[in-house]
């Protein structure tokens, strides 16, 4: 396989260097880059368009839930994304699926897992830990894929005014923040309900809100 050009998102430098080796030992012409927050993330790919894949941690400082993931789909739709956490519940893995990673990889697999995982995302198909069933809801699956096309759809700009709103901006703020006008902020809120088949700001900022992980995604506290 010819060279690739790949970047590693976690805030352990240990699990970092781990995917470093699986990916080396799939292709070892590999250039690694590291990141240890979302931000820094952002900025390694928008000063190397030609990265590939992407490992990103669910927790990571700057990603809450699967708002890395979506933003990463939208702004840079060409790049694969894995998952990797400690936090593996299959209700958080099919989520991951379900709003479009190529692979979910919990910290806890082994070496050999991790790059049969590299190599399965190579060959463009989903990999998934072992005994992972995705299918057991098939209309949330629905309801996330349809979410996930939707925030596809919507402009950079747009998708950060959504995540604005989401965090409770309000339209003045958010045009201070981004430094533009008032008016061009209401033209992209326009635009995101059109997008997201939504009536007003509040059920944007809801329907943005299933991108967190909630208490439904963790399994029960047993007694």
């Amino acid at each position: 396989m010819s060279q690739i050009k790949v970047a590693i998102a976690d805030d352990h430098p240990l699990f970092r260097t781990a995917l470093t080796q699986a990916v080396l030992k799939n292709v070892n012409t590999a250039e690694v880059l590291e990141a240890e927050n979302f931000q820094e993330l952002i900025t390694l790919v928008e000063n190397n368009p030609d990265i590939e894949l992407i490992f990103l941690d669910l927790h990571m400082p700057g990603n809450e839930g699967f708002t890395g993931l979506t933003l990463l789909q939208n702004h840079f739709p060409d790049i694969a994304v894995i998952m990797v956490s400690s936090d593996d519940q299959p209700e958080i893995i099919r989520k991951a699926i379900n709003f479009g990673a190529s692979a979910f990889i919990p910290k806890s697999a082994s070496l050999t897992q991790i790059s049969t995982a590299i190599a399965t995302v190579l060959e463009g198909e989903v990999w998934l830990p072992e005994h992972t069933d995705i299918n057991i809801d098939q209309q949330t699956a629905a309801e996330h894929q349809r979410l996930a096309k939707q925030l596809a759809q919507l402009t950079p700009q747009q998708y950060t005014v959504l995540a604005s709103i989401a965090n409770g901006r309000l339209n003045k703020q958010i045009a201070y923040d981004l430094d533009i006008k008032e008016t061009t902020v209401k033209k992209h809120v326009s635009a995101i309900l059109v997008k997201l088949e939504v009536y007003n700001r509040t059920q944007a900022g809801l329907v943005f809100q299933q991108l967190m992980i909630t208490s439904n995604d963790k399994p029960p506290i047993s007694a």
